[in-house]
Formats: C-alpha cells, sequence, structure tokens
C-alpha cells in the first residue's frame, strides 16, 4: 500500500485524507509510448530556483505533470495560486486536499516578478478549489492578471479557472480582468463526474464556458478531457459537440496517468493513433485550435499553441 504523505508544514500527514480508506488499485505499468526523461537540465534547475525565491506553487509539481523536464528546462512553468491545499477531491488529481489557508495578498506580485524573471512570452495561470472563499478567489485571479500586466506587459496571459460553483459574479469578475484565454477543464465525459470529479457537476462547466463568450465573444476559450477513465468512444464525441455548442475554441485531450494506488485507476492507455483520430473529428467539428496525444496537458506548449490560436482566427477572417 502506498500512502503519500505531506511533511512540509510539520509532521508527516496523508496528502490525501479524503483516500486513505479506498481500497488500492494496480498502477499499471506505462506504455513505451509515454515515458518520459527525468528531469535534469540546468535549465529546469534554474526554473526551480526561481519559482523557490518567489514562494511561489506550481501545478508542474502538485499535480505530478510528466512533462515537468520538457517545460521547466525552456523555463515554463504553470504558476498555482491560492495556495497548495484545494477544497476538492477528485479521484484523479494529486493536488493535496483539505482546508486552506487565508489568501496571501502578496502572491499576485511575487507572481508577476517570477514571470518577468523567467522572461514568459506566456503564461498560465491555475489555482486550486478555493470553496471556502466566497466568490472562489475570482478577485485573487483579476489582481494577478493585472499584477503580471504591469510588470511584464509583453507576457499574454492564460487562466485555467475552478468551476466557481454557487460563486456569482466571479465567472465575471475573472473575464473582466481580460486574460488572453480563459480555460476551464471538463476532465472527463459526464458518466464519470460521480466517481472522478464529484464535487464538480458537468453541465455548469459547460455553461461556465458559454458565459465567457456571452460576456465577452472575442475572448478565447478552451477545454480539456482525460481519456483512459473508463469512458467511451462516443462520450468522447458528445463532449465535443457541448463544447462546440459553448462556442469553445480550443480541446485538449490527454491520457490520464494514475498518482497512487489510492487514485482511479487507468482504465486503459490509448494509443496514439486513437488521439490524431480524435484530433481530425475535433477539426471537423469547428474547433480553432486541438492538441491531443498521450502526454497532452492543458498547459504544454501553451505559449506555441496560443499563437496558433491566434492565427487559427485569423485565417477564418
Amino acid at each position: 500500500m502506498v500512502v503519500v504523505l505531506d511533511t512540509v508544514n510539520g509532521p508527516p500527514r496523508p496528502r490525501h485524507p479524503e483516500k486513505a480508506n479506498r481500497p488500492d488499485s494496480v498502477v499499471q505499468r506505462k506504455p513505451d509510448w509515454i515515458r518520459v526523461k527525468a528531469p535534469v537540465s540546468k535549465g529546469y534547475g534554474e526554473t526551480h530556483g526561481i519559482v523557490r525565491a518567489h514562494g511561489l506553487h506550481t501545478v508542474c509539481e502538485e499535480a505530478g505533470c510528466p512533462n515537468i523536464g520538457e517545460c521547466w528546462e525552456k523555463k515554463h512553468a504553470t504558476l498555482m495560486i491560492m495556495g497548495e491545499t484545494c477544497t476538492r477531491a477528485c479521484a484523479f488529481c494529486n493536488v493535496k486536499t483539505g482546508l486552506p489557508g487565508p489568501l496571501d495578498p502578496d502572491e499576485p506580485a511575487r507572481a508577476a516578478e517570477a514571470v518577468a524573471t523567467l522572461g514568459l512570452s506566456h503564461v498560465v495561470v491555475t489555482s486550486v478549489d478555493r470553496d471556502d472563499l466566497a466568490d472562489g478567489g475570482a478577485a485573487h485571479f483579476a489582481a494577478t492578471i493585472a499584477a503580471i500586466r504591469a510588470r511584464a506587459p509583453g507576457t499574454t496571459v492564460e487562466v485555467l479557472t475552478p468551476d466557481f460553483l454557487r460563486k456569482p459574479g466571479a465567472i465575471e469578475t475573472v473575464v473582466a480582468a481580460r486574460p488572453d484565454v480563459f480555460n476551464h477543464n471538463l476532465e472527463t465525459v459526464p458518466s464519470l463526474y460521480l466517481t472522478v470529479r464529484p464535487g464538480a457537476r458537468y453541465f455548469h462547466s459547460i455553461r461556465l464556458l458559454q458565459q465567457v463568450k456571452e460576456i465577452d465573444p472575442e475572448r478565447f476559450t478552451k477545454s480539456g478531457i482525460m481519456v483512459g477513465l473508463g469512458e467511451t468512444r462516443n462520450e468522447i464525441l458528445q463532449v465535443m459537440d457541448d463544447l462546440r455548442s459553448a462556442d469553445v475554441d480550443f480541446l485538449t485531450i490527454g491520457q490520464y496517468l494514475q498518482p497512487t494506488r489510492k487514485h482511479h485507476p487507468v482504465a486503459r492507455f490509448v494509443p496514439p493513433d486513437e488521439f490524431k483520430s480524435l484530433e481530425t473529428i475535433a477539426y471537423a467539428k469547428g474547433f480553432l485550435m486541438v492538441a491531443a496525444s498521450p502526454l497532452t496537458r492543458s498547459s504544454h506548449h501553451a505559449g506555441d499553441d496560443f499563437r496558433r490560436l491566434q492565427a487559427a482566427r485569423a485565417g477564418k477572417r
């Protein structure tokens, strides 16, 4: 049995207390097409140092992203604001769960300084879920966007937000800060929400993405799902249709990887040719941009993809 412990703040305690009593499941051996090199480059070390020096968290580390070595070597990091503790207990996620501490009012300025130090042309800002806050952290997102605009005016900003469930006015607050891309991930198909994403509501997430476009039709919107959780192909195609009905511009599809034996098991490893097929179908359904591969993640190659997204829209006008 594997129990992940958090030892950063005091004595060891379960990183995922809500999963402690769940039965272990087998962590399958990864196929050759999904293996990555260990992060050991000079660039990786420099990025790690900058993130630590500014007292920031990254989803790259907290979620155990397999692309961390490649991205950090290029000094690309996805900042995770509002702490490292999430109020949700999604079955797929490796971010620590529990009761978060208060917001740090200096965090937006530190995030902006890190963006400037890293010299990023495009930055992705995400967060834990903060159901404990009246606005779900929307104002903190807006403050972080504003701080980055002031400190690094040449940097384009992509936000990857939680769903702001039962947080009136939160979406409007973030859209008013004018991020270049508004991303909110569906994560999986609706039939799996109860077991994979129990704190969320599928059609609320669809509606959130639709509202962003209603408020600001020029704003780029983006969403992503994982495959290999037990979904069917037809369910994936229905998700595509639902996202297009909300006028979402950009879809990402990646392989789910099980963090520990206590997390949702991998139902299967989807081969690369199936990802290519899904990409072709998604483009046919009208998405401006599609990224689909075993190692695709929301923030992977985000800067390059943003420029391609801009070009795709310009080409349609």
